[in-house]
């Protein structure tokens, strides 16, 4: 567990910036759950966070908006498992995914115009459907 955790090839961030706090994980279970604190809480805060440069600080409070609480704080619960070892790391995998998708940079989307010969194409498709039914109309007349 010590070490960074691994981003992308830019961003890495020290397991010290982490903070895990361990506690009795509620639900259903056996005598052993009410004794063992196996659910893992991750806290990472993006705005006390020496690591970030302050555009990839920006895109990371922009798109995670939704997630923060406080003062720019992620918070993640796990208590899928019944270690709390593998709870912690299931907690930086999916901080590490997260992140991993909030960093990716959309291409911005070049408007496009069809070419001459798709709209004259298109024009004479039109024309084509619309002689089709005049000639449908002029056969019920006679």
């Amino acid at each position: 567990m010590d070490g960074d955790l691994y981003i992308n090839e830019r961003l890495s961030i020290p397991m010290a910036e982490f903070e895990f706090t361990a506690s009795r994980s509620g639900g259903p279970g056996g005598q052993n759950v009410q004794k063992t604190s196996s659910r893992v809480t991750l806290r990472w805060n993006i705005l006390r966070s020496p690591v970030l440069n302050e555009l990839v600080r920006a895109r990371l409070l922009r798109k995670l908006a939704n997630r923060l609480v406080g003062e720019g704080e992620i918070i993640l619960h796990v208590d899928s498992e019944r270690s709390q070892l593998r709870n912690k790391m299931i907690a930086l995998e999916r901080l590490q995914e997260i992140l991993e998708r909030a960093l990716i940079v959309e291409k911005k989307r070049v408007k496009t115009k069809p070419h001459p010969g798709a709209k004259a194409k298109r024009l004479n498709e039109k024309k084509q459907r619309g002689d089709v039914k005049k000639q449908r109309r002029q056969d019920i007349g006679d």
